[in-house]
Formats: structure tokens, sequence, C-alpha cells
């Protein structure tokens, strides 16, 4: 009897579980012969992160820059402890490695008063990485410069005349400039360069090619290099041996919690909507960070062509020209190193005029272009 008893259970039991699959089975087919207009209307219900009301960006960061920071105290209290530690640093450059700094927070004001107070003895160029676009072969050629003049004034010092070296550095490919490099030795501590890269992980760096690059130079017995990293894929820009050994690192974790007030002006905020106002500031940090020079020579492009606006543009004969009256350059060379910086940062579009010539053009309205040329006043 109870075995009989036992089977009927089972049997109940697997009929409310058929019962409980076929009313899912009928639920979702319901769902699909739901017309498409009430699921439209469902999803339209729903909104959408277009349908935001997006307030103008240099609102939202004037609006960011007034929030008062916290913890004022412990955070001064850790870049004292971090100031505390630049004896060891420099130490461990006079010993050729070379210093990678992460850890949360922007690291560019720890790295250049490390670079003011501490690597006096040190010729200090700065790369700022976190540009969008960064011209790696004018700057290692800037170094190569440096070290042709001083191999040229330590030649008239030796013999007493004038040196029969050319004035002019004699390559111009990237390979020939890091032979130079890697030829130069002193014992002379003033004779060194600190290349001093804020964010060597940056979107204008991050290519094989340019780490690559940048690996070589650091191999130079002359050059040492410090640099700071914040992409949490960082680490993954050396993952071949060969240019992680090159390198040499000393890793320091040293956060700062420091906003990333420089560093951020080229990433749009998620909650602001673009426009003029963007692209203005963009271009002056850009500017701020050229040459007087170049500047100068940004500024002569631009008020040409809000006296010219119909015209398709400024050609670059008449810009050397102007260029020449105002001492800005002394060559066609100097000039196409200007713009060629220019062009890098698409500070500057370069289009065809009627007659074949190149013409030059700033890609602002006329507001926005006055209103950067009153800023980088």
């Amino acid at each position: 009897m109870a075995p009989r008893g036992g089977r009927e259970e089972a049997s109940s039991g697997s009929e409310d579980e058929e019962e409980e699959a076929g009313f899912s089975r009928s639920y979702f087919l319901a769902k699909e012969k739901e017309p498409s207009s009430v699921k439209k209307r469902a999803r339209a219900a729903a909104g959408k992160l277009s349908d935001l009301n997006l307030v103008d960006e240099q609102v939202l960061r004037a609006s960011l820059a007034q929030i008062p920071p916290k913890h004022k105290e412990e955070v001064e209290s850790l870049t004292r402890s971090y100031k505390d530690q630049y004896r060891n640093w420099l130490f461990e450059l006079r010993c050729g490695f070379g210093l990678l700094m992460y850890g949360f927070g922007s690291k560019k004001q720890l790295l250049e008063d490390f670079a003011s107070t501490t690597l006096t003895n040190f010729t200090v160029v700065v790369i700022n990485g976190y540009l969008p676009a960064v011209n790696l072969k004018q700057v290692i050629a800037t170094i190569a410069e440096m070290f042709w003049d001083q191999t040229k004034a330590k030649r008239r010092k030796r013999a007493g005349t004038r040196s029969q070296l050319s004035q002019q550095f004699p390559s111009q490919s990237t390979e020939g400039i890091i032979s130079f490099l890697m030829r130069q030795t002193s014992d002379d501590v003033d004779d060194h360069v600190c290349l001093l890269i804020h964010n060597i992980d940056g979107p204008a760096l991050r290519d094989t090619e340019s780490q690559q690059c940048l690996a070589q130079i650091s191999c130079c017995p002359q050059i040492r290099v410090v640099a700071s990293i914040d992409h949490v894929n960082a680490p993954l820009l050396w993952d071949k041996k060969m240019v992680h050994k090159q390198f040499k690192w000393s890793w320091y974790h040293v956060p700062t919690f420091a906003p990333y007030k420089v560093e951020g002006v080229f990433y749009p905020l998620i909650l602001a909507s673009g426009g003029h106002a963007q692209t203005t500031k963009t271009a002056l940090v850009v500017l701020q960070s050229l040459t007087p020079n170049a500047q100068s020579v940004f500024r002569v492009l631009a008020e040409y062509q809000l006296a010219n606006e119909k015209e398709e543009g400024m050609p670059v004969s008449s810009l050397y020209t102007k260029c020449r009256e105002r001492f800005l350059v002394s060559s066609q060379v100097t000039l196409n190193a200007h713009l060629t910086e220019f062009k890098d940062h698409d500070l500057v579009k370069v289009r065809k005029h009627s007659d074949g010539q190149d013409c030059l053009r700033i890609p602002l309205v006329s507001d926005a272009l006055e209103k950067l040329l009153q800023e980088l006043a």
C-alpha cells in the first residue's frame, strides 16, 4: 500500500512541475507576440542618456573648481613625506636608474618641484605626455642640439680657436640622433640631462614605436628619465622584457590625491556638453606648453585670419615673410618646425588655395579665436 501511495505523490509532483513549465512558456510566448508599438512606448518611458539636459563644460569645470579640497592637512603631510625622499631619488638617478611614479592623483606638481629643487645640476627637458599629440623626434633633436653645442664649446675652449664643427647638428634621422646621444660621455655631472615625462602612458606616447624610442634614449649615458603613469594598464606598455630592462625603472608609489586639472582638460566630462569654449581652452593649454616664439608665430597667423575672414587662409610664404620681419624665425626650417607642432596638436589646418599654394587656417570661429588671443596674452 505504501509503495503505491508514494507513486501517486510522485505523479502529482511531476504534474505540478509540468503545469509551471507550461505557464512559463505561455508567458514568454505572450511577450514575443506583444505589439512592437507597446515595446517602443515602454522603452521610451524608460528614458535615454541623450535625453539628459547636459550643462556646458566650462560651467561644469568652474563649479568643480569651487569645491573645497578635503583632508588638506593629511595631504600636505603626505607631500612632505615625499620631499624627504628627494635625496634618495637623486641618488638612484645618479646610479643610472629611471624613476617611475604611480598612484592616485596628479603627480605633475610633485615632479616639477623635485626637478626645480633637487635636479639643479641637470638640464631638465619636460615632455607633457598627456597632450593629444607629442612630437617625440623634435624632443630628442633638441636634446641632441644641446649636446652638440656643448661639444663645440669644449673644443673651442680646448683649442683656444674657433671650432671647425658645423653649426648645425649633422643627422636628421631618429636613428642617427640616438646613435649620437649614445656616444656622449662625460664625468661632469652638469652635462647630464633629465627627461621629465608627465604621463609616459599618455595617448601620444603609449604606442610601441614611441616606447621603444624612449627606452633607447634612457640607455644614453648622459640621460636620465623621471616619469609618471596613471592608466590602470600602464605596466602592459613594457610587457617586453628588453624594453623594461632598458628603462631600468625604480618604482615609487606616490599617491598625491591632487586633482587632474591640467591632464583632464583634454578629456570631456561625462555630464557636460562640448562646444567652442572647450576647444578654446584645449588650444590655450597646448599653446602655453610651447615656446614664446611658437606662440608669437601662432598670433601672427591668428591676427591675419581675423583681419581676412573671407579668405581661404594665410599662405605659408606670407606667414614666413611676416615672421621674418618680426624676427620670430631665422629660416623656413624654423617656421616648418613650429607649423609641425601646430599641426600635431590640431591647432592649424592646411588647405590648398585656388592658385595651388598651401594655406594655413586655425579651425576656430572668430569669437573663439579672439578670446584665445586675449587669454594667451
